[in-house]
């Protein structure tokens, strides 16, 4: 048996414990060390950058934090009549704003009470600043009453609510009763669908701009350059010290050309109806007054309006807010006549020969077609047939045309396009030929359709101001300048021009004077003194027959239009647009009372200036 020697461990003596723990102690030394110089470099690291190098960055996000910029609202430009005479104005208000940096959600609720806000309105309001900085006030009430002001005065400079601060500002003042409404438009805050547009994408969300109208459509003058007030607070939000004012730059006043006086005139005429007016001189193209109705207030809009608000206008039936001038789309009826007569004189259909037989109707591609005399006009010339508005002849001389013929004479004197008009939203109308139809339908045009298209019906239609424009050039001797609003911003575009035959100019003109002047369908409308040339129009919205002694025959009566004219060389063209008027001769009176108004303020002008005259030569 084999013995194995036994191995025996010895303990490890004081001395060796004692280099083991000062080993460790010494690691967790060197540890705490690296720490120590890690924190110190950090710190280190961080006063270097917040003292040296980004100084400035540092030192205006402090002085942020103790100085504070309060805006000053730049006022718009006011809007002025063709004389300088005030149309649009500003009054100053009190509007109040909340300073996001001291906001404090628990207060919204009772500021919403305080102010009769809408506590989910105001707090949704708040959202849409929510990626703004967070200087950025916020104006939240508007026009603020007595109460109202109160309230503020007792709680912002407390610690109750030192995010509240009061600012004047500029509200516009808009004529009473929806005067000249529709073109002058209305201001609101800008919408985040206008913010995602280029049109408006410098703006930030709260700006006041331009909403339609001239207000929108000269914005960019009429708009101001906002200034600034900086000033200190202490750690509450509470103003002490004014640092510096930057005063704000108000915006450019804007002359329109529109006459106060003839403007009121055409209110006054279409107040109870439903329709369009427009007056033009068609030597330049300045309009002297348009009107729409039914209107609306403006001054429900500047500003914020109330959802109420909103909604009443929006759910309304009558479409306040459409501008009839521009934007109505209706068949002319026989106001298109003398586009008619235009057409067949230049394309040589039509001569001093040719005559047509009325008997009351006349039947083409087996349908019979009325004229709106039963009885018949007999055997009727081109200048008689514009007299008395005989639609027979007019169904001849359609016929003889062709449709392709007469689109391209309607378009030459502006139909179915944009007349670009210094207003947003001009709606073109439509001329139909061949063509469209094709394109449109897919389908070929019928010879039976153009019988009512040569009477201003079927696909024809066309907006006041188009009117207008087309019969302004007619009777200048087809000399076409764009209308505008604004005086001393003219078109830049030189007129535009068509190769008429002075001789078929003068005969459309003639017969024109004749429907006023000669016993035709405007008679009762003559001014004695006065060279006024006009065409009635009555334009059905359906059939007759259809409506004869249905719910729909009472709503949807005729249109009655009237254009007329003064003198022969024509100073002003005034467009009436009669919705449910039933007969062109309704029209009328409204464009004999504008053209009167117009000779009548020129003749009081011209006896003025002779006056001072006079006294200048006595003295």
């Amino acid at each position: 048996m084999k013995l194995f020697p036994l191995k025996v461990s010895t303990p490890s003596s004081p001395i060796d414990s004692l280099r083991d723990d000062t080993k460790f102690a010494s690691t967790k030394i060197a540890i705490f060390q690296y720490l120590t110089v890690g924190v110190f470099l950090f710190l280190i690291t961080g006063f270097w950058e917040l003292q040296v190098q980004n100084e400035d960055v540092y030192n205006q996000r402090a002085e942020k934090n103790r100085i504070k910029a309060v805006p000053i609202l730049a006022p718009r430009g006011k809007i002025l009549d063709r004389e300088g005479r005030v149309i649009v104005d500003n009054q100053p208000t009190f509007s109040l704003i909340l300073s996001r940096e001291n906001l404090r959600e628990e207060h919204l609720k009772p500021i919403a009470e305080g102010l009769n806000l809408d506590y989910a309105e105001l707090v949704e309001r708040l959202k849409r600043f929510r990626n703004r900085p967070r200087y950025e006030p916020i104006v939240i009430k508007e026009q603020l009453t007595p109460a109202e002001l109160a309230f503020v005065e007792a709680h912002r400079d407390s610690e109750t609510f030192p995010e509240m601060e009061l600012i004047v500002a500029q509200r516009r003042l808009y004529p009473k009763n929806g005067f000249a409404a529709h073109l002058i438009g209305y201001v609101g805050e800008v919408s985040e669908a206008e913010l995602n547009t280029t049109e408006f994408v410098r703006f930030n969300p709260g700006d006041i701009i331009g909403k339609t109208g001239i207000e929108r459509q000269y914005n960019d003058v009429l708009m101001g350059i906002d200034g600034q007030r900086q000033v200190v607070v202490d750690n509450r939000g509470i103003q002490r010290e004014v640092l510096a004012i930057k005063d704000a730059v108000p915006g450019k006043n804007l002359q329109l050309t529109i006459d106060l006086d003839l403007q009121a005139v055409a209110e006054l005429a279409m107040e109870g109806k439903r329709g369009g007016v427009i007056a033009l001189d068609p030597r330049n193209g300045e309009v002297l007054a348009m009107v729409s109705r039914p209107t609306f207030d403006p001054n429900r809009f500047a500003g914020r309006i109330r959802p109420e608000d909103w909604r009443e206008i929006m759910e309304n039936p009558e479409r306040p807010l459409l501008n009839r001038t521009i934007q109505a789309q209706f068949a002319p009826g026989s106001t298109f006549k003398p586009i008619m007569a235009l057409a067949g004189l230049e394309s040589g259909v039509v001569d001093d020969h040719f005559t047509a037989t009325c008997p009351g109707g006349a039947t083409f591609y087996g349908r019979y077609f009325k004229c709106h005399k039963k009885s018949g006009h007999g055997r009727v010339d081109l200048h008689r047939a514009l007299v008395q508005s005989c639609d027979v002849f007019f169904y001849t001389l359609g016929n003889r045309l062709g449709i392709d013929t007469i689109a391209r004479y309607a378009e030459m004197v502006g139909f179915g396009k944009k007349t670009g008009i210094d207003l947003p939203h001009e709606a073109e109308g439509l001329v139909p030929s061949s063509q469209w139809k094709l394109r449109t339908f897919r389908e070929k045009w019928f010879a039976g359709e153009t019988i009512s298209v040569s009477i201003g019906q079927g696909a024809l239609t066309v907006t006041p101001i188009q009117l207008a424009y087309a019969i302004g050039g007619i009777a200048t001797g087809g000399v076409w300048i764009r209308p505008h609003l604004v005086k001393d911003r003219g078109p830049s575009e030189p007129a535009r021009r068509a190769d008429i035959n002075v001789e078929s100019a003068a005969k459309i003109v003639n017969g024109m004077w004749g429907v006023v002047n000669e016993g035709g369908t405007a008679a009762a409308s003559r001014l004695p003194g006065i060279d006024f040339s006009g065409k009635t129009g009555t334009a059905q919205l359906a059939s007759n027959t259809v409506l004869k002694g249905s719910k729909l025959g009472q709503t949807m009566k005729d249109n009655a239009w009237f254009v007329g004219f003064a003198p022969r060389e024509p100073e002003i063209v005034v467009v009436a647009l009669y919705e449910g008027g039933e007969h062109g001769s309704w029209a009328a009176p409204i464009v004999r009372d504008i053209i009167k108004a117009y000779f009548d303020k020129k003749a009081r002008k011209a006896e003025g200036k002779q006056l001072l005259a006079t006294t200048g030569i006595n003295r």
